[in-house]
């Protein structure tokens, strides 16, 4: 199969959005990012992009509380969600999160594609789950970037992947790629999944 040529360093950033009368509907493609705060989801899109700081990368986790669009290439979107499960956030903004990923994940039109970002550490988080379950029921083709691979020793590396897919359980389908955002592992295999919704 021939990959369509995406300049993948063709990219900027757009806008923020806060409502859903904000959400970009413009026909292009969506690529949606997801992760828990400190999963380090702005390191792994700066890494796709081969942009230092181009998704800023926060110095304390729960920065990101919109949701980001970047268009790439004029082809498509990378849209990067809020992180989630950050214990020190108020119980207002977690309420505000909820509704807005509610209001998204209502409009599958959103979704092209969903990217969870987890840690391949540890096993998922109940809060992870749902988001899975969320992308899920979009019906959207999904990938999971196991992230943070470079800390894992080599003979570690299949059984946290088995752990991974047994806790999300996405579709048979679904790959799931150890990545590691520092050290570029698995960043071909990601493009290579997210070039096929062109």
């Amino acid at each position: 199969m021939i990959m369509p040529e995406v300049n993948i360093h063709r990219a900027e950033f757009i806008k923020s959005a806060a409502t859903a009368k904000d959400f970009i509907r413009d026909g292009l493609p969506r690529v949606v990012f997801s992760g828990k705060s400190n999963v380090g989801k702005s390191s792994v899109l700066n890494r796709l992009l081969n942009r230092k700081n181009f998704a800023r990368v926060g110095d304390r986790p729960g920065k990101t509380i919109h949701i980001n669009y970047f268009r790439i290439d004029d082809k498509m979107y990378f849209v990067d969600l809020p992180g989630y499960g950050y214990a020190a956030v108020s119980r207002s903004e977690k309420e505000r999160w909820g509704r807005l990923m509610e209001t998204f994940f209502a409009d599958p039109e959103q979704i092209a594609m969903g990217v969870m970002i987890v840690d391949s550490r540890h096993k998922p988080t109940a809060d992870d789950v749902m988001m899975a379950d969320w992308f899920k029921a979009a019906g959207c083709r999904l990938a999971v970037a196991a992230n943070k691979c470079d800390k894992l020793k080599k003979s570690e590396m299949s059984s946290q992947l088995a752990l991974i897919r047994e806790t999300l359980a996405m579709p048979d389908e679904t790959p799931y790629i150890l990545f590691s955002a520092e050290k570029g592992v698995g960043r071909d295999n990601l493009l290579g999944e997210i070039v096929k919704v062109l």
